[in-house]
């Protein structure tokens, strides 16, 4: 026996022995295999960051592009009809790097702008012949049934970073983004306010209430007894965006009728969770 062979963890070993030997017996579900990887972590051959990540890859592949797309209602679109000082206007309040076109109506998606290609024009002085035709780039489209890892294994050959989403009648619900593919991978920031994922609205006090943004804007009116139009914006984070005027960042606050609501959790591109404090009752 080498030195180096007599310096092997016994442990480390076992495992060896073991992973071997269900890859000898030809797995085929994904239960056995998660099942032996979660006991390694359990045996701290694996540490739980990893186990994580390998069980939001195998995930990824069992799951569609509608279950991670940020809806219709919550997207920042560009009209084609503008201006570049109104398209810098609205680049610089809402802090995205990407941006569909859309010509008269948010169906008509014209391509993707890159907040990027507006420096030259803004360095160089080209606002007077300024066309957004001319910067725009090719938008592609998929279907919300789209498995991730292939959307993700399309995103990585074409280089691109956003995607439009379209239903099955052609209409755009959505879009999606290479940072949300990879997110269902390596996982989120857990926040400290937790909502069941079977229900939109967690009373927190007699006043207050955590509510996913996603929440339909017919259930929240249900809940509180209000007649917020859902003509617009089907979700209340569509509705709270519109009042705001851009992506609000984590606690800021904003007053829509007699609701006080803070933002509790949101990223660069959405708002995922509010906090609702409802009037002082007599």
């Amino acid at each position: 026996m080498t030195d180096d062979q007599s310096t092997i963890d016994p442990r480390a070993k076992s495992w060896i022995d073991k992973i071997a030997q269900v890859f000898s017996d030809e797995p085929t579900d994904k239960k056995s295999l998660l099942e032996l990887l979660r006991n390694a972590e359990q045996d701290q051959v694996l540490d739980a960051d990893t186990l994580g990540i390998i069980e939001g890859a195998l995930q990824v592949s069992s799951m569609q592009v509608r279950d991670i797309m940020i809806p219709r209602s919550q997207v920042v679109t560009v009209a084609a009809n503008l201006g570049l000082s109104e398209i810098l206007d609205l680049v610089s309040r809402a802090s995205h790097s990407r941006f569909p076109v859309v010509g008269e109506n948010v169906d008509n998606v014209m391509g993707i702008l890159l907040a990027k290609d507006l420096l030259p024009l803004v360095l160089n002085g080209g606002q007077e012949k300024f066309n957004i035709k001319d910067i725009v780039r090719p938008a592609t489209f998929v279907p919300e049934s789209k498995r991730l890892n292939i959307l993700l294994k399309e995103f990585r050959e074409t280089r691109q970073h956003m995607a439009i989403v379209i239903d099955e009648y052609g209409s755009v619900c959505g879009v999606v983004t290479i940072e949300d593919v990879l997110e269902q991978i390596v996982g989120e920031i857990e926040d400290e306010f937790d909502v069941d994922d079977d229900s939109y609205i967690k009373k927190f006090d007699e006043q207050n209430y955590i509510v996913k943004a996603l929440t339909p804007v017919d259930e929240f009116n249900e809940y509180f007894d209000t007649e917020f139009s859902d003509q617009e914006f089907t979700t209340i984070g569509g509705l709270v965006l519109q009042e705001f005027g851009h992506i609000p960042e984590r606690g800021e606050m904003i007053s829509i009728g007699d609701f006080d609501i803070i933002i509790l959790n949101a990223d660069s591109r959405q708002i995922k969770l509010l906090k609702v404090t409802t009037p002082e009752t007599a």
